[in-house]
């Protein structure tokens, strides 16, 4: 997008979402925004018409553990007429729920679910709120930082009993030596 379009987009945008927080990537407009306000946000990004975000591509989760707010939900939407991209970021909390937007777009729905197995994130108003890429009796958020990267449980399949079986994880070495460079 080129730095001029960028700039109408910016004001438009500041326009109409006054208590938006704005920023600018090289080649993206980034909003940051609460949690009281984001279906109203979002319904105005998708209706209307100088903005016309009418395509939700993506909600992605990230993990700060570090943070008060220790995820943060990322809203990729694009306008095909208009032709740009705008990035909606929103800090959640480990106790908070964020509301649905399945009811602005019905995409939406998979997303939230994806965030909400890999993450913990709980979505309220969502239609079907259920684990999404996980077994139902898997233990624990795959995507949050402080996931342990061999996992708790491997699985087996086991002959005799004509089943697969679960074991905890046990390593036959405990850490590998660090990377070290060669000279």
């Amino acid at each position: 997008m080129t730095k001029e379009k960028l700039d109408r987009l910016q004001m438009e945008v500041a326009a109409r979402l006054p208590g938006a927080a704005i920023s600018r990537l090289p080649d993206a407009l980034v909003a940051g925004v609460s949690c009281d306000n984001l279906v109203q946000v979002m319904t105005r990004l998708r209706d209307d018409i100088s903005l016309d975000f009418k395509i939700l591509i993506d909600i992605a989760g990230v993990h700060y553990p570090g943070r008060e707010a220790p995820f943060e939900l990322v809203y990729q939407l694009l306008s095909v007429h208009k032709n740009h991209r705008i990035r909606v970021k929103l800090p959640v909390r480990e106790d908070e729920l964020v509301p649905s937007v399945a009811g602005v777009w019905s995409c939406a729905d998979w997303y939230e679910r994806e965030a909400y197995d890999m993450f913990g994130i709980l979505f309220s108003n969502h239609p079907d709120l259920r684990r999404i890429l996980n077994d139902y009796d898997f233990h624990g958020y795959p995507l949050r930082k402080d996931f342990p990267v061999v996992g708790r449980v491997e699985l087996r399949y086991d002959s005799q009993r004509g089943m697969v079986v679960k074991h905890p994880v046990q390593l036959s070495r405990q850490n590998r030596e660090p990377y070290r460079k060669s000279p």
